[in-house]
């Protein structure tokens, strides 16, 4: 069994704040890292997006850099706050924010690798009842590639 922390997927949802409860109640107090994955350069697409048959947004590249840089200290701070709440439930946690490079799912994979990763927690998220049969894009995909054990949360109804 690999001996770093357990890795907790989040970005602040309800669906994440269970998956990190469970994990807590799974785990704790073993150590954990609160990962939260945002989209860096986002921002930079606004610039190319064409809308109909109107010019680009007019986003000039001063505007998408402080907005990206923006979306990732926003993604600190939800980082953070997973992590005091992991703490507050018994884990001995510390947040991560971390730029997707393929994939959110691709991501989690790479982060639990370096780290050592005892487990992978994900939530997921709420589906319709034909949704019901099938699980998330993010969640399959960890599921498919995992090399290590896998907890996934079902959300609330």
């Amino acid at each position: 069994m690999a001996s770093g922390p357990v890795v907790i997927g989040f970005d602040g949802t309800p669906a994440a704040e269970r998956a990190l409860r469970e994990a807590a109640a799974l785990f704790a107090p073993r150590p954990a890292l609160v990962v939260v994955v945002w989209e860096a350069g986002r921002a930079f697409d606004l610039m190319e997006v064409p809308t109909l048959d109107l010019p680009p947004a007019g986003v000039d590249v001063r505007s998408a850099f402080e907005l990206d840089q923006a979306m990732y200290e926003q993604a600190q701070r939800v980082a953070q706050q997973g992590a005091a709440l992991a703490r507050e439930l018994g884990l001995d946690a510390d947040g991560l924010a971390v730029a997707d490079e393929l994939t959110v799912a691709d991501t989690l994979l790479r982060v639990a690798k370096e780290y050592g990763g005892q487990a992978l927690v994900v939530g997921s998220h709420g589906h319709s009842t034909l949704g019901e049969l099938l699980v998330g894009s993010t969640t399959r995909e960890i599921l498919r590639h995992a090399d290590g054990p896998v907890v996934v949360v079902r959300g609330t109804r």
